[in-house]
């Protein structure tokens, strides 16, 4: 027996890989059974090259046992095996690869696909036991060796019995501790499910005993017994050609995958080639996720590396206006044996994920172009996003996403593009007008929006708190800037009709000083409009903040007291301007109460409260009475 230790800075970085590198202990089975995979990689590549080894490719299989009495789990591959040189080189030097080594020096010869390459996923072991037994027995040998240690302290390697080519790792399972149930890694069915997660698209059989029961022959009493099964199912659907699967196999796969009780809305199944080699399939839902705008939502891709699980959920790779994508990218250009830390600094992984956006935002935009219903019912779930997305980081995404924007329109009655909202434009017309209220009906109602819609004017409906936004950032589209039909800056007057309300506006500003007194300022300005058609009042915003984003700041913690700068816009064509031009004359005490209900009137169609609403009824019935 020949014992050795680490080199001291191969404790040191095993310490190290151990405590912070891997803080999920459960990856231990998967980094053994990809080493396993490897192996019999490099023994069915050799046999291709070396008319010697001959092999059959049904022994090529994994096997995994569990011994609950001796707290140990077994794996145990059919592969090319290590001398003792190789145990030495391979488990002896910490971040020393084999397969690394193998992979380069065949890096010219495509067909090679080894999963492990940084050499420190075997040493994950240690995170869950306390001794590691690795007998193996080479292809170019006839002698076995085993390969024993207890982690840092060192390794041991002595000759041993093992008849058939191979290796078999035996992991000795920590004792319980008060911050850590080892003995989970020792039950049957927590293997299977582990198996699964990580391991389950591994190209070779993973063999075990499976625990199952049945009743006793002749009696009503049942038994457990083990029958040996494949755990994984190793073809991954992704790396089947699209043609051969059906549309049931997608929806299947999605459902068990993701667990969702409702088919996907899309399917997005891609590959590529290049730089950085990838098969992705992705999954648009069929409906919003319960939690999806909670802090406790997680966005992100399963990541595959050959097949092998690397990351549960990968933030990285999608931006957050797709967080609703669901779905993985399996890419052999990504190594197997690094921590999220590392991930996030990977150039290839942004190059990927840049791929994986463009793909989304391209079949979202043929969705939209070929099958506008499906889309519309897309947009109708997830829209909401895309334009938080728009407005989200001072906008720097809102070129990507404003063609795929859909809101309501006056005229077409249904949810209509920017881009066709441009098309349809009349002659002349230099501004996008749109108006804002809790649904469509409220905006159809709106004073604001009645000429323009007399005039012939397409009006878009905002209806989402965040709509308004999302245009402020836009400021423009196609060369047409947005304005709000609640803007005091309106204008649809020709300029005889600009000139006559210049004109009355002019004679009545005393008037409008008066009634500006009344409501202690509460609107920066009183004045005369041609904008109204039957109503007789409205309420308009001067600046950046309209009346609809004054309401929807307010609702937002530390907001409060927000407020837009607004203009009481009276009818001059209607009976009451008629009115408050004698009362002036006559009576300002009657002006005064005339005033309070007016504004409070203006204030109830823009959906905004009245802070005196037992004053103003009372003015209303005095009113009424006369």
């Amino acid at each position: 027996m020949k014992n050795k230790e680490f080199k001291a800075e191969s404790k040191r970085l095993l310490d190290l890989m151990i405590n912070s590198i891997y803080t999920n202990k459960e990856i231990f089975l998967r980094e053994v059974i990809s080493n396993a995979s490897d192996a019999m990689d490099k023994l069915h590549y050799r046999s291709l090259t070396d008319d010697k080894i001959s092999i059959k490719k049904s022994d090529l299989k994994i096997r995994v046992d569990i011994d609950k009495e001796a707290r140990t789990i077994t794996v145990e591959d059919k592969g090319c095996g290590m001398t003792e040189e190789e145990l030495d080189k391979n488990l002896g030097t910490i971040a020393r690869s084999g397969s690394f080594a193998f992979k380069e020096e065949n890096e010219k010869k495509k067909d090679i696909d080894i999963i492990g390459q940084f050499g420190v996923g075997f040493y994950s072991a240690f995170m869950v036991s306390d001794i590691v037994t690795v007998e193996s027995k080479s292809i170019d040998s006839d002698k076995a060796f085993r390969w024993t240690s207890k982690g840092v302290d060192g390794y041991s390697i002595e000759e041993c019995e093992k008849e058939d080519v191979g290796t078999r790792v035996i992991l000795h399972i920590k004792e319980d501790s008060e911050e850590e149930n080892y003995s989970k890694f020792l039950e049957n069915y927590n293997i299977q499910d582990i198996i699964k997660k990580y391991s389950d698209y591994i190209r070779y059989p993973i063999e075990m005993q499976v625990e199952k029961s049945r009743k006793k022959e002749g009696s009503e009493e049942w038994e457990t017994y083990y029958e040996l099964e494949t755990i994984n199912s190793m073809v991954p659907l992704w790396k089947k050609s699209k043609k051969v699967i059906k549309d049931e196999e997608y929806d299947n796969f999605y459902m068990n995958k993701f667990h969702d009780y409702e088919k996907p809305l899309k399917v997005i199944h891609s590959s590529a080639e290049g730089v950085y080699t990838y098969n992705s399939l992705l999954y648009i839902p069929s409906h919003l996720p319960f939690d999806y705008y909670t802090k406790e939502y997680e966005k992100g891709l399963q990541l595959y590396s050959s097949g092998v699980l690397i990351m549960e959920k990968c933030p990285e790779l999608i931006p957050d206006y797709f967080g609703f994508v669901k779905g993985l990218v399996d890419s052999e250009d990504l190594s197997l044996n690094i921590s999220r830390e590392l991930l996030q600094h990977d150039r290839g992984l942004k190059v990927i994920a840049k791929n994986i956006e463009n793909k989304i935002k391209s079949e979202l935009e043929d969705m939209l172009a070929n099958d506008r219903e499906k889309y519309e019912e897309f947009f109708k779930i997830f829209g909401t996003q895309l334009k938080f997305g728009a407005y989200s980081e001072y906008g720097i995404n809102k070129e990507k996403l404003q063609d795929l924007l859909l809101f309501y329109s006056s005229t077409e009655k249904k949810l209509v593009t920017l881009k066709e909202y441009v098309e349809r434009m009349k002659e002349g017309q230099k501004e996008i007008y749109y108006a804002c209220s809790e649904t469509v009906d409220k905006i159809d109602m709106l004073p604001q929006v009645e000429l323009l819609k007399d005039k012939g004017f397409e009006i878009l409906y905002f209806t989402e708190n965040v709509d308004e936004f999302v245009v402020q950032v836009l400021r423009e589209y196609m060369g047409k800037t947005f304005k709000n039909a609640s803007s005091g800056s309106v204008d649809l007057d020709n300029i005889d009709e600009k000139e006559k309300l210049d004109k009355a506006n002019e004679e009545s500003k005393d008037m409008f000083e008066e009634m500006k007194k009344v409501l202690n300022s509460e609107v920066e300005e009183v004045r005369f409009t041609h904008r109204l058609k039957n109503h007789p009042v409205c309420l308009t915003s001067e600046g950046s903040i309209s009346v609809e984003m004054e309401k929807t700041l307010n609702q937002m913690p530390m907001n409060e007291g927000i407020k837009a700068k607004t203009i009481l816009e009276i009818n001059e064509n209607h009976e009451v301007a008629k009115k408050l031009k004698e009362l002036f004359a006559s009576n300002k005490e009657e002006l005064a109460k005339y005033t309070k209900v007016l504004y409070a009137q203006a204030r109830l169609i823009e959906g905004l409260q009245i802070e005196n609403p037992t004053e103003i009824s009372s003015l209303m019935c005095e009113i009424m009475c006369k």
